[in-house]
C-alpha cells in the first residue's frame, strides 16, 4: 500500500493491562487515581513552597521546580485517559488526539531527561569546582538553560510524530499500552516500519544515553573529589549535598536502563508485566520526588516546617483568645 494518509482508523482502543479481569477494575482506576492525586499534591506543594519562601531560591531549587513542573505535566498527559477507561469502560482515543498524546508523552519524557542532565552539572560544579560555582551557576544562569532544556526538546518528539502521523493505518486500531507512544502507534501501521522505528530508536537513545553519559562522568569526578576529602565527616557532608539528586536520578534511568539492556540480550517479558514495568518508571518518579525533596533536603524541609507552624500556630492562639 502507498504511504499517505490512507487510514480506514478514526480512533484507538487503549487495553491498559492487558488479562486485568474486569472486577478488578475499579481497583486499578482507584490506585491511578491515587497515584494522580498525590503526584499533583506532592508536587504543588513544591511549587507553593518555592513560590512563597525566598529561601529557595537557589539554583538547586530552580532545577526541581522545572521537574516538578515536568512530572505534573507528564501525569496530565497520561494518568486521566486511562483512569477514565477503567473507571468509566471508556478506552477509546481518537486518531489526532493519540498522536498528541504521543507527542506530549516524547516531549515532557525529553524534557525530564535534560532537567536530569542540568541536576547533575548543579552537583558537579558544587562539589568539583566550589569557588567557580556561584560565579558560573547563577539563578539567572539556571533560568536560561532550563528554557534551553524546554525549548531543545520540541524537535525530535515533533519529527517522530510527523513521519507517523500520514503513515496507513487500516488494520488493527488496538494499542497494547496505557497511553499512545511511537511503538505502540506504528506496530499498527499497514506497511514496514523499519524506516520510521530505527531513527525514532536511535533519538530515544540519545535522549537516555546523552545525559546519562555526563550524568555517570559528573558522580566520578564527584566521588574522586570526595575521596580527596581528609576526614570522614567532610566526606559524608558533600555526599549528602548530592543524595537527593542521585535517587531520582537513579529512580529515572535505572528501571529505563534495566528494561532496554533486558529486552536487548533475549530477556523477554509477558505483555501483562512490560505494560506494569513501564508504568511503574514512568509514574512512580513524580510521585516518590516531592517526598525525596521534603526528606533530603534541608531548606525544602525548614521551609515546610515554617509553613505548617504559621498554619497552625495562628490557630492556637485564636482557640487560647476565645477560651480566654
Amino acid at each position: 500500500m502507498a504511504e499517505g494518509n490512507q487510514s480506514t482508523v478514526t480512533e484507538f482502543i487503549l487495553t491498559g493491562f492487558p488479562g486485568l479481569h474486569s472486577k478488578y477494575h475499579g481497583i486499578a482506576s482507584a490506585v491511578l487515581l491515587l497515584v494522580y492525586s498525590l503526584t499533583l499534591i506532592g508536587n504543588a506543594t513544591f511549587l507553593f513552597l518555592f513560590a512563597t519562601d525566598r529561601s529557595l531560591h537557589k539554583p538547586m531549587y530552580y532545577i526541581i521546580l522545572n521537574l516538578s513542573a515536568c512530572d505534573i505535566l507528564f501525569s496530565t498527559t497520561t494518568l486521566p485517559k486511562i483512569i477514565t477507561k477503567y473507571w468509566f469502560q471508556s478506552g477509546t482515543i481518537s486518531f489526532t488526539a493519540c498522536f498528541v498524546q504521543m507527542y506530549f508523552v516524547h516531549y515532557l519524557g525529553t524534557v525530564n531527561s535534560n532537567i536530569l542532565f542540568l541536576m547533575a552539572l548543579d552537583r558537579y560544579l558544587a562539589i568539583c569546582h566550589p569557588l567557580r560555582y556561584p560565579l558560573v551557576l547563577k539563578n539567572s544562569t539556571i533560568g536560561i538553560l532550563s528554557i534551553i532544556a524546554w525549548v531543545i526538546a520540541k524537535t525530535g518528539p515533533l519529527m517522530i510524530v510527523i513521519r507517523a502521523y500520514p503513515l496507513p493505518y487500516c488494520a488493527s486500531n488496538i494499542i497494547n499500552h496505557c497511553y499512545c507512544d511511537h511503538i505502540g502507534i506504528t506496530t499498527l501501521a499497514c506497511t514496514d516500519r523499519a524506516p520510521y522505528g530505527f531513527p525514532a530508536f536511535i533519538f530515544a537513545m540519545v535522549v537516555l544515553l546523552g545525559p546519562l553519559a555526563f550524568i555517570i562522568f559528573s558522580y566520578c569526578c564527584i566521588i574522586i573529589t570526595v575521596l580527596k576529602i581528609a576526614n570522614w565527616q567532610g566526606r559524608l557532608k558533600s555526599l549528602s549535598t548530592c543524595s537527593t539528586q542521585l535517587i531520582i536520578i537513579s529512580l529515572y534511568y535505572l528501571p529505563r536502563c534495566f528494561v532496554y539492556l533486558a529486552s536487548n540480550v533475549g530477556i523477554k517479558f509477558r505483555a501483562d508485566m512490560r505494560i506494569v514495568t513501564i508504568m511503574l518508571y514512568s509514574l512512580s518518579p513524580p510521585m516518590i520526588n516531592p517526598l525525596i525533596y521534603c526528606l533530603r533536603a534541608k531548606d525544602v524541609r525548614e521551609s515546610l516546617r515554617r509553613r505548617f507552624s504559621k498554619s497552625i500556630f495562628p490557630r492556637k492562639a485564636q482557640v487560647s483568645a476565645i477560651i480566654n
